[in-house]
């Protein structure tokens, strides 16, 4: 399971920003973030308040130093992604899979786990 990381200072450089859509469903909350090359261990989630922060690297691991390009236009940097709900889903149950480029999460209220 992916541990919850306490945020890190803000990098400098080029950031880029991953698609999300979010769902509102009877168990809380279904997230899902495009993150193709990304390899899960370089994701962190931090979740404060409203607010889910997703952060971490997408590397080129296919090209080496001695490698010159033609053409590039698939971003390798941090990327950041900020999501706020209507309300807090601090405490609550964070369930996650990553399969083909997607990073599914499943935040289940803890007002739901009382039932």
């Amino acid at each position: 399971m992916l541990p919850v990381m306490v945020r890190r200072s803000r990098p400098s450089g080029r950031l880029w920003y991953p698609a999300a859509d979010v769902y509102e469903i009877e168990s809380g909350w279904l997230v899902k973030v495009e993150l193709a090359g990304v390899s899960i261990e370089d994701v962190e989630i931090d979740l404060q308040g409203d607010t889910l922060y997703l952060a971490g690297t997408r590397r080129d691991s296919h090209c080496k130093e001695t490698v010159s390009f033609h053409q590039m236009e698939i971003t390798y940097s941090r990327f950041e992604k900020t999501l706020r709900f209507p309300r807090r889903i601090e405490g609550a149950k964070l369930e996650y899979n990553y399969t083909d480029g997607l990073l599914i999460i499943n935040l289940r209220s803890s007002a739901q786990e009382e039932k």
